[in-house]
């Protein structure tokens, strides 16, 4: 029986590397969002640096370990056999925890799922005790650090208000100082703002991350953490000389090295604060199991009061895990999708948003607008006016430039990196709980709000987003203690049993999420996304737009022949796919509409015409979409319905349909794709003979139905997909004539 200890914790062991890739992946977002959005330097140096940064905060994070081992529980009141379930329990619920927020592309905080995972195991195991002795739920106290809970929960409510405030103040009067032409400004402005910023994230550095490690030790370092204001102090005199002989001397942009030196900060704190989250429950039961087999006691009655003692620090293990940290940052495609989310919120500029507007973000925004509104009218027009000056964006000519503008730029970008910086150094000089997710996200959201990056057309989506990320937050909180407590009773009561089945299921789970993650990337790569234009004349447009159209005709067909497929076949899952498919193609012509005014007012004079003949191929588009779109929408609820499926004859007629729209697409999409605009008169040549096929189907089925043995639900079916599939005949041809009349023209 000793051996299902040992095999514990060699599951441990490789849930903590597995969890180690997944909670980058997530918290990823904490430290390249800002570099990332700004595009202050290229992909591959932020990489670089972060990497750096993670592995000096891998060897200065031992002193947060702690926390796993006697943070949230009193260790003393609990055997060994139960500290190993507690930890078994939180390892395999925080993996599948936060690999489900990674797979919808939500940042969450890995500290408030391990602190809430921790709680939620360690009050089953408290319960279960409490039932077999005398005590009470008076009592729970001493088995619980509820004080400790309590202080967290408080400093995470706490740190969003604050980040999110604190954020907007700074941020506003930043870009009111520095205006958006701040590369304009005089030389000692940016020193200045650099002197400062740079300053505040050294503070951070030496706070937050040297303060704890253990290879790094001086007089200096305690001289700094002893006199916080003179050192900050000294750092911005040198901060501000040094930038300053930079920028006149070399002529190098200080903006960017904020930048650099904050990612490097971030990432540095990341790794020395949360990766306990990751191997500090590991490392606990590791710890745990050398002090029970030393003791030669049996396992369910070795009380644990040796793990409240303090353990030394293993830097080869730090290292290692810090290495993990770094490849899946380099290698995680989920990391990447999760900082997207983060940028795409924060963004500058308008665009197809992912989150869709709901009542709290239409309340908010209401209540934002009407405060404005408030504020804006005691103010005297001079102060408008001037405010109104200072936040003038400059005006972007080119559309290609328009197309590679950053998220936000380096002002911004800095402000995010500095404002968190400081936010968490204070809370960790004090010894407040936070979460270094929740106050990075935070703090650019607020920047967004301050920099007026959330306009009319976009502010509602972008609130509905955040709120959505923060509801996620605390369904981390909720689903973590939940999860963590089932976990924690399935393993006492079921032993090695369901330790076995619980840790093949979350290995299970974690290969099957990935497959399906790759699987998806794959496609979407192959399927080809539809991409704006950024040529401003007629020919450049016909050249350019050729691959959507290409893509929009593949992808079609592949819908088309799966609708008919699954209607065939009763298939409500192949139905179901195809709906997915031809929704995704739809969004993605509706985002190229929606970017409509921004192709035309960057159009030149001398070419506007452009404008139209693309609005024209856009609209084309739009109408075979959504002619694909109601043939597979009705076909789907038809058999969702559990309506009968079509009869042989019916289906007969249409896979005859399928066959030669399925020919004619993939015509379609080589003609494209080879640009051979003049075999479009061989194409279009085939209209009629469709719609006279479509025609003599309709006049076939008009027959059928007056026989007695006809279906109403079937027939309405079956006429809807014959009309539809006119109007996407005709749709296509419009689309095909308009091409070749353009290119004709301007041949």
């Amino acid at each position: 029986m000793d051996n299902i200890y040992l095999i514990m914790l060699i599951a441990l062991a490789i849930l903590a590397i597995a969890d180690l890739v997944v909670g980058v992946s997530n918290d990823a977002v904490n430290f390249l969002n800002s570099a990332i959005g700004s595009k202050a330097v290229s992909f591959k140096t932020i990489m670089i640096v972060a990497s750096i940064g993670i592995a000096f905060g891998a060897l200065s994070s031992s002193g947060m370990m702690e926390v796993a081992r006697k943070g949230i529980f009193v260790p003393e009141k609990f055997y060994f056999d139960e500290i190993m379930v507690i930890f078994m329990a939180v390892m395999i619920t925080d993996i599948l925890l936060l690999d489900f927020f990674n797979t919808l592309g939500l940042p969450t905080s890995t500290t408030v799922s391990i602190v809430f995972e921790l709680l939620g195991a360690a009050f089953c195991m408290t319960f279960i005790k409490l039932s077999g002795n005398s005590d009470t739920l008076l009592h729970l106290g001493e088995y619980i650090n509820s004080d400790k809970a309590i202080e967290i929960i408080v400093g995470i409510l706490l740190s969003v208000a604050i980040a999110f405030t604190v954020g907007a103040l700074v941020q506003f009067i930043t870009r009111l100082l520095l205006t958006f032409n701040f590369a304009k400004r005089p030389t000692w402005n940016a020193a200045a703002f650099s002197g400062i910023a740079t300053a505040a994230i050294s503070y951070f550095i030496i706070i937050k991350g040297l303060k704890s490690a253990d290879f790094v030790q001086g007089a200096f370092l305690d001289w700094a953490n002893a006199n916080v204001w003179p050192f900050i102090g000294l750092s911005f005199i040198v901060w501000f000389l040094i930038s300053y002989i930079l920028i006149k001397a070399f002529k190098l942009n200080v903006y960017v090295m904020v930048i650099i030196f904050g990612t490097f900060a971030l990432a540095m704190a990341f790794a020395g604060n949360d990766l306990v989250n990751f191997i500090g429950v590991p490392m606990a039961a590791y710890n745990s199991y050398e002090i029970w087999l030393a003791s030669g006691e049996p396992a369910t009655s070795f009380t644990m009061e040796s793990l409240a003692e303090k353990v030394p620090t293993q830097p080869l293990l730090l290292l290692g895990a810090g290495l993990v940290m770094i490849l899946t940052l380099w290698f995680s495609k989920k990391a990447r999708r999760v900082v997207k989310t983060s940028v795409d919120l924060s963004r500058q500029d308008e665009g197809q948003e992912r989150f869709k507007a709901n009542a709290g973000s239409r309340a908010l925004v209401r209540g934002a607008m009407k405060l404005n509104a408030g504020i804006m009218s005691i103010l005297p027009d001079s102060a408008k006016q001037m405010m109104e000056k200072r936040f003038a964006k400059p005006k972007v000519t080119s559309r290609v430039a328009t197309i590679d503008m950053p998220a936000f730029d380096l002002v911004r970008a800095s402000v995010n990196l500095m404002i968190a910086s400081v936010l968490i150094s204070v809370a960790t000089s004090l010894k407040l709980p936070l979460s270094t997710t929740y106050v990075t996200f935070m703090v650019a959201m607020g920047s967004s709000l301050a920099d007026r990056a959330w306009g009319s057309e976009s502010a509602v989506y972008r609130v509905a987003g955040v709120l959505n990320v923060i509801g996620g937050w605390f369904m981390t909180a909720l689903s973590a203690f939940t999860a963590a407590a089932i976990m924690a009773f399935l393993l006492y009561k079921g032993g090695s049993i369901a330790l076995f089945l619980l840790f093949a299921a979350a290995i299970a789970i974690l290969v099957r999420n990935y497959m399906n993650h790759k699987k998806r990337s794959e496609a979407e790569a192959e399927e080809g996304r539809l991409m704006r234009a950024v040529s401003n004349s007629i020919q450049g447009i016909i050249n350019e737009s050729t691959t959507n159209v290409a893509s929009a005709f593949r992808r079609g067909s592949k819908v088309y022949v799966g609708t008919i497929e699954g209607l065939a076949k009763v298939d409500l899952g192949k139905l179901k796919k195809s709906k997915k498919g031809i929704a995704k193609l739809n969004n993605e012509v509706e985002e190229l509409r929606n970017s409509l005014y921004y192709f035309i007012k960057n159009l030149d004079e001398t070419h506007v015409q452009a404008s139209r003949f693309y609005i024209d191929v856009l609209g084309y588009l739009q109408d075979v979409t959504q002619s694909i779109d109601f043939v597979t929408t009705s076909s789907y609820n038809h058999l969702n319905n559990n309506h009968k499926g079509l009869k042989f004859t019916q289906l007969k007629d249409l896979k005859e349909i399928e066959d030669k729209l399925d020919k004619l697409f993939s015509k379609i999409e080589d003609t494209f794709n080879a640009k051979n605009f003049d075999d479009l008169v061989a194409i279009l040549e085939e209209k009629q003979n469709l719609l006279d096929s479509v025609s003599q189907k309709i006049e076939k089925q008009v027959e059928r139905t007056r026989s007695a043995d006809a279906s109403p639900k079937n027939t309405m079916l079956y006429f809807s997909i014959l009309q539809e599939t006119e109007d996407l005949i005709k749709a296509t041809m419009n689309l095909l004539e308009h091409y070749y009349i353009e290119h004709k023209k301007h041949m």
